[in-house]
């Protein structure tokens, strides 16, 4: 599936969002549509391979949306895309699901493409208020570090265009915890500081939804989208 032609003979890049069954790929869509992505809705492992990159979305518990992408052979698929280095998005959950294992509700393999585990968040209270699980609403991401004249960890990552402490919005009740040193941002929630954000390689995945993150979310999807550019997709 090379890349696409519009109407008004600009060429848009052809993304996979992975389609099984968890996920508001309405948002994910309208967000690639309005940064200039030609996306598909994939339910098929051929769909995905044909992909210019794919976005692996997901709301949900780990076991039922591993089950789904098994019984689908969709995630094969994902585990092909990334040794042909292909751009991949994931999101929420689908930052998720990139890990080895969870710990939700029982102990469930995941797609094992990272490093590390998928861990609860903890409960907590301090002078500040009262921090429930799930962490639903807006929270900021830092930088792991400085950025200095010779380094700037985002530079040349989806998080390239933003500033430090941007908003973004959260719907969470797990979060990874990476073997490598791959996580770009972190956040912190009550008591909790986890990886909001990694990138590995041809992979960058946010426990954060952009595309329900207004201006700054969309930001994301631009520096995204030109990477899949700049990644020879499109000649």
């Amino acid at each position: 599936m090379p890349a696409s032609k519009s109407d008004n003979n600009h060429f848009f890049m052809r993304v996979a969002i992975i389609d099984y069954g968890m996920g508001n790929l309405f948002s994910v869509q309208r967000a690639c549509e309005q940064v200039g992505l030609d996306s598909v809705l994939a339910t098929s492992p051929e769909t995905v391979l044909a992909a210019d990159g794919v976005i692996l979305p997901g709301v949900g518990a780990f076991g039922d949306a591993m089950e789904a992408l098994r019984q689908s052979g969709l995630a094969d698929a994902l585990c092909r895309v990334t040794q042909e280095d292909k751009p991949i998005l994931g999101i929420c959950l689908g930052m998720q699901l990139l890990m080895e294992e969870s710990f939700e509700f029982g102990r469930h393999p995941g797609l094992g493409i990272l490093k590390g585990s998928v861990i609860p968040l903890q409960e907590s209270a301090s002078s500040a208020g009262h921090f429930k699980v799930p962490h639903v609403g807006w929270s900021q991401i830092w930088r792991r570090s400085k950025p200095t004249a010779a380094v700037d960890t985002w530079k040349e990552t989806p998080l390239q265009n933003l500033e430090d402490g941007a908003y973004m919005y959260f719907v969470h009740s797990f979060t990874v915890v990476p073997e490598s040193d791959c996580s770009l941002s972190t956040t912190r929630y009550g008591q909790n500081e986890f990886c909001s954000s990694l990138a590995r390689g041809n992979i960058f995945a946010c426990q954060f939804h952009p595309e329900r993150s207004g201006p700054q979310g969309l930001r994301i999807y631009q520096a995204w989208a030109a990477q899949l550019k700049k990644s020879g997709a499109l000649l």
